[in-house]
């Protein structure tokens, strides 16, 4: 088995060791002797990270098996960033082992993974909860006549732009010096002069 080892500690004042030495110890008596590591010394909260970034690299080039780590904060802390890894190691083929929460998403293990099945369950139903808060607050909002959205670019630069094309300047050079897209300096002319 293609091993990665994957350690986390949040601030240099702490050690992999010991994280290091149950991991190893746990590949030993799998019988799992091809093992890189990869390590981080970074906030879980942080989605990239060095560590993390190089073995979701290998994972995604399919030079992995198996991903080993002492617990799933280690790999992340926000259950949708857990769901996204644990997703993309499922569709690479790679199982996932948490050693001390006996989570095992091996072929030979189906209570590991309905361990697994529920936390994903649990990061999407918290994550259609945040889209309906958002969605609420949006009506909310729109029930009090707050306008959502950008600011309509015409009031704010309707005027300049109509009085920089009545000189004579072109669509482009409008658009240059007050730094918007040709297209809508191109609308917004039209609209002054009264063209289709």
């Amino acid at each position: 088995m293609r091993t990665a080892i994957y350690t986390r500690v949040s601030t240099d004042r702490q050690s992999h060791d010991s994280q290091l030495t149950e991991l190893h110890d746990y590949c030993r008596r799998r019988g799992w002797l091809n093992v890189t590591e990869h390590r981080d010394v970074i906030s879980g909260a942080r989605f990239t990270r060095q560590g993390l970034d190089r073995l979701m690299t290998d994972v995604r080039r399919r030079r992995l098996d198996v991903v080993v780590c002492f617990k799933l904060d280690r790999l992340g802390r926000s259950l949708p960033h857990l769901a996204q890894l644990v997703a993309e190691l499922a569709a690479h083929g790679v199982a996932l082992v948490c050693t001390s929460q006996g989570i095992d998403t091996s072929n030979d293990n189906p209570a590991g993974r309905l361990q697994l099945g529920v936390l994903m369950a649990v990061a999407e139903f918290e994550r259609e909860i945040i889209r309906e808060r958002v969605n609420a607050g949006l009506r909310a909002a729109k029930a009090r006549g707050v306008r959502l959205g950008r600011p309509a670019t015409n009031g704010v630069h309707g005027e300049a732009i109509r009085r920089l094309h009545a000189e004579g300047k072109g669509i482009r050079a409008i658009a240059r010096v007050l730094g918007l897209p040709v297209a809508s300096v191109h609308k917004m002319a039209r609209q002054g002069t009264g063209g289709a």
